[in-house]
Order: C-alpha cells, then structure tokens, then sequence
C-alpha cells in the first residue's frame, strides 16, 4: 500500500456531493433508517446481519453506535436527498474487507423505496471518485449471487469478477468483484437485447 494514501476513518469526515445526494458522516437522527435497513433485509443474508430474536440492534443501539465517541469514525455515509433531506441509507468503504490489503471494499444498502432511481450508482460513484483521489488504485465488492440489483450497479461501476470465489454456504454464492479507480469513472449502462 502506498504510504500516502488516506486509510481508514479518512472518508468518514468528509461530505460528498452528487447532483442528485449529499453523502455525509452518519448522524444519531440516521438511526432509525439504518434499523430500518435491518429490518428490510433478505432472508437469505447471515444472521449477523438480521434482527436477532430479541429485536437487536433497536434504533436506540443504533444511535448509541453512532454516537459513542470512542468508536472508530465509520467510513459509510449516509446517503441523503440533497433536495429533501431524506436519508436513504448508506455508502461508503471498508477498509478490512474481503479485497487485496490495504484496497478498499465499496458498501451500500438503501431502503426499498430508494430501489430503483439509480441513486445506488450515483452514491457509489462519488465514493469511488474520492478513493481514486485519495490515492487507491482498485477497489473490491462482495455481493451475493442471488442479490441481483447490487450486481447490476456494480456492474455499471465496472466491477468484475476476481476469480476468487467465495466458499458457497447457507446463503447463497459470495462473489468478490474488482475494479480499477479512475478519476471520472466510466458507468456502462447494460444493453439488453439488441443494440
């Protein structure tokens, strides 16, 4: 890893600007989406990642994560509309993910009725941008194979298949994707049957 790279906690102070979103460090009032988030998850995903039998994480663990200052800063933002103010959710990096070390693994979830406006790819976009100029050369995605909607948006963002594959579980096939930081980068937009 090049020594002048910005690392982790880095992204987590910053504010990000899309035309469309604002990308910002997590605030305890985003609390309630995230637990949201939870709620609305698949129920292939781990259990590490579902509500467990008591109902934790509630809003209210969420909001003490949030705030508890001696915690790392998070390097996932909150995703908000720029013209309403309304969080949608998260994007952002995690810097001891399943990629190279010391390469960055983009995250993003948004809720259900974010789905679908392309706001993923925008928000993507902009956090691959400002690893690409905060000095990475690559960055890395996991996503499961039956998660057909991150795949789509990763493939816009130009992420392909490392190669290395995930052992197979429970939940599904974990795909580890791949792609190389450019400062504007390129979104493909798919074609679908024809030209």
């Amino acid at each position: 890893m090049n020594a002048g790279l910005r690392a982790r906690g880095a992204l987590g102070g910053e504010t990000l600007r899309t035309a469309r979103l604002i990308l910002r460090p997590q605030a305890v009032t985003d609390a309630e989406v995230f637990h949201r988030l939870w709620t609305e998850r698949d129920e292939r995903v781990p259990a590490h990642r579902k509500l467990d039998a008591e109902g934790h994480p509630t809003v209210s663990d969420i909001a003490t994560h949030i705030a508890n200052e001696e915690s790392e800063r998070s390097d996932l933002l909150s995703v908000e509309d720029a013209s309403t103010g309304e969080v949608y959710g998260y994007c952002g990096l995690i810097f001891e993910g399943n990629g190279a070390e010391g390469e960055p693994e983009i995250a993003f979830e948004l809720l259900r009725s974010a789905h679908n406006r392309g706001y993923a790819t925008e928000a993507a976009t902009a956090v691959l941008v400002w690893a690409c100029t905060a000095g990475h050369e690559r960055a890395w995605a996991s996503v499961w194979e039956w998660n057909v909607a991150s795949r789509r948006v990763l493939e816009k963002l130009g992420f392909v298949d490392s190669g290395d594959d995930r052992p197979a579980s429970e939940h599904g096939r974990n795909i580890l994707t791949v792609t190389a930081l450019r400062p504007t980068p390129t979104v493909v937009v798919p074609t679908r049957g024809g030209s």
